[in-house]
């Protein structure tokens, strides 16, 4: 009754697939500091792996999530989710499970943070983590 008991207390932690370390996401069309106006077309690049839509269990692939204006993967008040439960859907994580390698999005002026994250079959960081740096835009 005890092992049942504790089962259902500690919350499962996903299985993370491996990437190789040469692995590489990066905004292919913005750079840190850019100016830009709204709507502002984020382009998704990846080398050493593949696109694949989620829930495509096919080693050395993954699909894009953008991290909008929130603390850098890993960090903040749910970072240690995002590296093993994987990463949550809302208005700072954005899915792109379909497999798409880019977005528009509708920015208000201002400030805004950008960072890319590759997640696997289902929304889970591989291991190691392949992420892109933190950028800062600014909308006019």
């Amino acid at each position: 009754m005890v092992a049942t008991l504790l089962a259902f207390s500690v919350p499962a932690v996903a299985q993370q697939s491996a990437a190789p370390p040469e692995a590489q996401v990066y905004f292919a069309n913005l750079e840190d500091g850019a100016s830009v106006t709204s709507p502002v077309t984020v382009v998704f690049g990846l080398s050493g792996m593949g696109v694949a839509p989620a829930g495509t269990e096919k080693d050395n692939t993954g699909h894009h999530h953008l991290l909008l204006n929130r603390p850098p993967f890993g960090q903040g008040e749910d970072g240690a989710d995002e590296l093993m439960n994987g990463l949550p859907a809302d208005e700072n994580h954005m899915h792109f499970g379909g497999g798409q390698t880019e977005v528009t999005l509708d920015l208000p002026p201002g400030t805004h943070t950008l960072q890319l994250v590759l997640g696997d079959m289902g929304h889970v960081p591989h291991n190691p983590a392949v992420v892109s740096d933190v950028i800062t835009i600014t909308v006019e």
